[in-house]
């Protein structure tokens, strides 16, 4: 069949979609989410349908085409093309089978990442396929095939190098900004650590908005090998390389159905990790009342499959439970983490973060085989070594690299919280300060946040600062503050939980 071209003007999003007049589409027998091959002299492109009985949205003889398809093709309005029905992928098939309970062999999990990257399958059907993984959940097999089929159908780092280190987090916890103090010790200690890193998904900030306010963190592929060829280190935001593209889709979908299927959240860390080499990798699971994790079993049995799936991926992972109890460090939003990141790189900073690090650092180079790594890693950062290497990085992506903690620009609206009595601080309500931190701004506004004194178990005083809030408009620090005075963020003589030790 033969139709012109109606610009449609409307991204999906990804999906590659066509719109179709109910007449012409029941000439084909054709019907809503079925597939068409649309061609164009020797370009074609399959993709799935919307149907319209509105005349007046689009005339017989006519196709609709969203913005995808339009620059998949490089064609334009009432430019004719052929139309013809195409089967649905066959990895639909394979999405019916996992619905029904039954596990998915490599092929058949490669075949479903292979069309999500491809964009031949629909949000409706890739929604199908993490509800599955919700609700019958991925065997450790599954969850390897999967890792290894988001990154090979993504863009691989090849750095030619033994051993590439790593680290990462699960999240859940403000600040905790880790990855950026053991960067630099790791790289001025000789070892490749190419760090991929995330923007703020649902946090006040990612690694990858903090880096931001000290470097440029979107780089293409060639310009990372170039960075850590040099450096022997790099935090770069992964979003920009398209390392894990059918990831990302997958993410897009758990966040609006609010689901976190673990064989999926297993497959989504390591793969990054897989596309950069990764031989060695330590990761931090926090856990605790107020984290991402709350129970310790489930943290646990994490440990357990990260150690597994690594194994099958030819991957040493080392997993530390950490306390996600309270932020770590002081600063929560993009630039008040760079301030505490530089401060601890200079070896003044704050104590937890700092500890947290150097603890982190050590245990990555004890597993490649490093002797007296405590003293190692201690020395790099006292002896300025870690901040001169941070430095050199920032240089590379494009930084400043005379930028010092001071010449950070925070917000200029601030507004003190102070405790209504004397004791002790028992509890510390993590999502109330992100809640609080992004009314103020953050991560968008990189000078807004929250600078927290409070700790769990330190004595205050009545009229003690707890925390500051920072913004860079008065309406919204207000919007802030109203939150704060709305919530119960610290928690003073109250219930003690039990201590965490790392």
């Amino acid at each position: 069949m033969r139709l012109k071209i109606k610009e449609v003007n409307i991204s999906s999003g990804g999906p590659l979609i066509a719109i179709l007049n109910i007449d012409d589409a029941n000439k084909l027998d054709l019907h809503a989410l079925d597939r068409i091959k649309i061609k164009k002299g020797k370009k074609s492109q399959i993709v799935a349908i919307d149907i319209t009985d509105d005349k007046r949205t689009l005339k017989t003889g006519h196709i609709g085409l969203f913005e995808e398809v339009l620059d998949k093709l490089k064609i334009k309005r009432n430019q004719a093309v052929e139309i013809f029905a195409e089967p649905k992928p066959r990895s639909i098939e394979f999405i019916r089978k996992k619905l029904d309970g039954e596990s998915l062999s490599k092929v058949e999990i490669d075949n479903i990442i292979k069309d999500i990257v491809d964009n031949k399958l629909t949000e409706v059907e890739i929604t199908y396929f993490v509800s599955a993984c919700f609700t019958y959940g991925l065997t450790i097999y599954e969850s390897a095939y999967l890792t290894e089929a988001i990154a090979e159908n993504g863009k691989l780092l090849k750095f030619n190098k033994y051993p590439i280190l790593d680290k990462h987090s699960v999240g859940g916890i403000p600040n905790n900004r880790t990855t950026m103090i053991i960067v630099p010790i790791i790289a001025a200690a000789g070892y490749y650590i190419p760090k991929t890193s995330t923007r703020s998904i649902t946090s006040v900030s990612g690694t990858a908005d903090t880096m931001d306010v000290l470097a440029k963190v979107a780089h293409t592929k060639e310009k990372i090998m170039s960075i850590v060829k040099k450096t022997h280190g790099c935090i770069v935001w992964g979003g920009a390389l398209d390392m894990a593209t059918a990831d990302d889709k997958l993410i897009k979908i758990e966040k609006v159905l609010s689901l976190d299927p673990e064989g999926i959240l297993l497959a989504s860390i390591l793969a990054k990790k897989y596309a950069a080499g990764t031989t060695h990798l330590i990761l931090d699971i926090p856990y605790g009342k107020g984290s991402k994790i709350e129970d310790k079993k489930k943290a646990k049995k994490l440990k357990r499959n990260f150690k597994h799936l690594g194994k099958l991926l030819g991957m040493e992972v080392k997993v530390i439970l950490t306390d996600g109890r309270q932020p770590i460090g002081n600063g929560i939003g993009p630039a008040l983490e760079a301030r505490d990141v530089l401060l601890t790189l200079q070896n003044r900073g704050p104590v937890d973060l700092k500890k947290k690090s150097l603890k982190m650092a050590e245990l990555l180079l004890k597993s490649v085989g490093v002797k007296n790594a405590k003293k190692k890693v201690n020395g790099i950062l006292k002896s300025g070594l870690a901040y001169k290497k941070m430095m050199e990085i920032i240089k590379e992506q494009n930084g400043n690299s005379k930028i010092t903690p001071e010449k950070i620009k925070i917000g200029k609206y601030k507004h003190d919280v102070k405790a209504n009595k004397k004791g002790t601080i028992k509890e510390i309500f993590n999502r109330d300060l992100v809640k609080i931190a992004k009314a103020a701004g953050a991560p968008k506004d990189k000078g807004a946040g929250i600078y927290v004194n409070a700790k769990l178990r330190k004595k205050v005083k009545k009229n003690e600062i707890l925390y500051t809030i920072y913004a860079e408009s008065k309406n919204k620090l207000q919007d802030a503050v109203k939150i704060s005075n709305n919530s119960k963020v610290i928690n003073i003589d109250g219930d003690l939980t039990k201590t965490f030790i790392y």
